[in-house]
């Protein structure tokens, strides 16, 4: 059976994903064809940035094997979603999947919701699809574009693992803090959905 507070993140995410304004965050800025450019990139789209940090978050805050499940499942997800981008093979709400992950991340945290890690891994990878594919449609089909999306791929894992380390280095006594750390990227996420940031 399926938790009242989970019901009510889905259906937040939902109409957010209804409401939510594309961002184009992604396609067609700067070089793509390095991988010092796939590197950089996710590290300048506060989309990204946030969404994979809260991954890191969460995972540390459930423990276990979500620890290395939840952010193995992202990358690996994302580098799928980013072959789909460079083979434009079309994923329907790319824009507005990326602009929900960040809210539904985001409140997973804040809320601290304990999902069962196949669940977990289910709406992670689903999010992960959305991003790589954006990230896959800037990408030439070559060698170069394969070192972009290993750029992409290493950040993507650093930022887990930022995020990983911070709520580790919390701990239990600070949880709150990282619950509001969590807030915060939900509320970047609306930011953006609505051409406020």
């Amino acid at each position: 059976m399926i938790s009242a507070s989970t019901k009510r993140i889905s259906l937040a995410a939902l109409m957010l994903l209804a409401a939510a304004m594309p961002a184009y965050a992604h396609v067609g800025i700067g070089t793509t064809s390095s991988f010092a450019a796939g590197f950089t990139h996710p590290l300048s789209g506060l989309d990204h940035m946030t969404a994979m940090i809260a991954v890191g978050l969460w995972a540390a805050m459930k423990g276990g094997k979500a620890v290395w499940a939840w952010p193995l499942a992202f990358v690996g997800l994302m580098l799928v979603g980013g072959a789909l981008g460079m083979l434009q093979v079309p994923v329907p709400f790319v824009e507005p999947g990326i602009l929900a992950s960040v809210v539904a991340l985001g409140l997973v945290v804040a809320l601290a919701i304990d999902l069962p890690v196949s669940a977990g891994v289910a709406l992670i990878g689903l999010f992960a699809l959305f991003h790589g594919h954006a990230h896959g449609t800037e990408v030439p089909r070559n060698a170069g574009g394969l070192e972009y999306m290993a750029g992409f791929a290493a950040a993507t894992a650093l930022l887990h693992v930022l995020g990983i380390a911070a709520a580790l280095g919390l701990g239990l006594r600070f949880r709150g803090l990282a619950r509001a750390a969590g807030a915060a990227c939900a509320a970047v996420g609306v930011g953006l959905a609505f051409g406020m940031l």
